[in-house]
């Protein structure tokens, strides 16, 4: 199987680094070879230790012309979401972690997908290696959902751990998560709470289904949360931690009701535990009763560990 990866960020890179490092392991695993075809790059001279330099390409139309399965971890909506349409769109399979273009259009892709023969995976795009894409979507599927809550922006709870722990201003720990690399240069969509209510927006359609976006969302960030509200919440025995929260529809045709915001969580409960960059999610189903599943929501590595494992799967289904 020819692998295309367009983008070679913090996520693109290690997928590249994991890929060439051990393709015997991940040919065996998908029960048959798996090639790096091409990186695609928007500067030709990009290094990445361990991966060869031959590699890298600007042409991202070539390489998704030419690939079995497209990678997309370049983000946004543009131009990536060309690049994902143009595949799916000759029957070529792809996986992304690209959480703002599936909360939007997801639907919409997943058709353009079924009509050309193609796979659409996405786990990394919702908690990073935490595999909850596949527990809502098909692990749970012969349960009845009723709602799911929990903390899935691993950059904005990494500064709220900080600011708790360490006594640090909003600024002094966004300071601190942009040095690690927990935010971006631009951190609005995590900080205004919109990269959490497009992860909800994804797993709330798998849930219960609808065509419905981010926009369903009632979303606050936590660019108002001050030192003030962190030291009087643990003066009561709670922690503030951004909360994505689901209640299912009320009846036929109803939408389920989305939240995300701040919110004080009592220190006797799961999600108070969750430290730094990890992610966990809690789902209520009316057989199983509550499921839980946790992991790292951040970091390069934990990423691309889904977005392998979302490949052979792919790779398997379609041999």
């Amino acid at each position: 199987m020819r692998i295309a990866l367009l983008g070679a960020g913090t996520v693109g890179s290690s997928v590249a680094r994991m890929l060439c490092a051990e393709p015997e392991l991940w040919g065996e695993r998908a029960g048959r070879p798996i090639t790096l075809a091409g990186i695609g790059v928007r500067t030709p001279d990009r290094e990445i230790e361990g991966v060869p330099g031959e590699l890298f390409t600007t042409d991202f139309e070539g390489l998704v012309d030419s690939a079995d399965l497209v990678i997309e971890v370049v983000g946004g909506h543009d131009p990536a979401g060309g690049w994902v349409r143009r595949a799916l769109g000759a029957g070529t399979h792809v996986v992304t972690a690209n959480k703002a273009l599936i909360a939007t259009d997801g639907v919409e892709l997943h058709a353009l997908a079924r009509a050309h023969g193609a796979r659409l995976r996405y786990e990394a795009a919702v908690g990073g290696a935490m595999p909850v894409v596949a527990m809502v979507a098909d692990n749970l599927a012969g349960d009845r959902i009723l709602g799911m809550r929990g903390i899935v922006n691993g950059s904005t709870n990494y500064v709220l751990t900080r600011m708790e722990r360490d006594y640090l201003s909003m600024e002094e720990a966004c300071g601190l998560a942009s040095d690690l690399g927990y935010l971006e240069a631009d951190p609005s969509a995590d900080l205004d709470g919109h990269d959490a209510a497009n992860k909800l927006a994804i797993l709330a359609r798998h849930a219960w289904g609808g065509d419905f976006g981010p926009e369903a969302v009632d979303c606050t960030g936590i660019r108002e949360v001050t030192s003030e509200d962190v030291h009087a919440a643990a003066a009561e025995g709670a922690v503030i931690k951004l909360i994505a929260r689901a209640v299912g529809p009320a009846g036929p045709g109803d939408l389920p009701t989305l939240t995300v915001r701040p919110e004080r969580v009592p220190r006797t409960e799961t999600l108070a535990g969750v430290h730094d960059g990890d992610n966990r999610v809690i789902v209520d189903c009316a057989a199983a009763g509550p499921i839980e599943v946790a992991g790292m929501g951040a970091g390069g590595d934990a990423t691309a560990s889904a977005v392998i494992a979302d490949v052979l799967a792919i790779a398997r289904a379609t041999a």
